[in-house]
């Protein structure tokens, strides 16, 4: 069991950059895999990014070279460093996480393959 608690939403500006956290409780953290969802009211939940246990992370084309994930595995704590940032990346943010299955992650194209999810942080561009 899991539980996710995200942190460090708000409204920027377009341009600008926020940094998103998310603290997860569980002994065995540094085993999960661990993303980032995003979405808007109407629309499906789009996935941003993931880091696999050992580190290696995938992006949405979206958010590529604008967007870090990362892990600090002694504080049980997930990254989203969000940088250039547009009015379309506005959407409500989630933190999953999910075992890996044989060292391998789920996907981060298809949100129902991730357990665990966290209540969610609101990120607000203006143009």
């Amino acid at each position: 069991q899991v539980q996710l608690v995200e942190s460090g939403g708000g409204s920027v500006q377009a341009g600008g950059s926020l940094r998103l956290s998310c603290a997860a409780s569980s002994n065995s953290y540094s085993t999960y895999c661990m993303g980032w969802f995003r979405q808007v009211p109407g629309k499906e939940r789009e996935g941003v990014a993931l880091i696999r246990p050992d580190g290696r992370t995938t992006y949405a084309d979206s958010v590529k070279g604008r967007f870090t994930i990362s892990r600090d595995n002694a504080k049980n704590t997930l990254y989203l460093q969000m940088n250039s940032l547009k009015f379309e990346d506005t959407a409500m943010y989630y933190c999953v996480a999910e075992r890996s299955t044989f060292g391998f992650c789920p996907t981060v194209k298809i949100s129902s393959t991730w357990h665990y999810w966290g209540q969610g942080t609101q990120v607000t561009v203006s143009s």
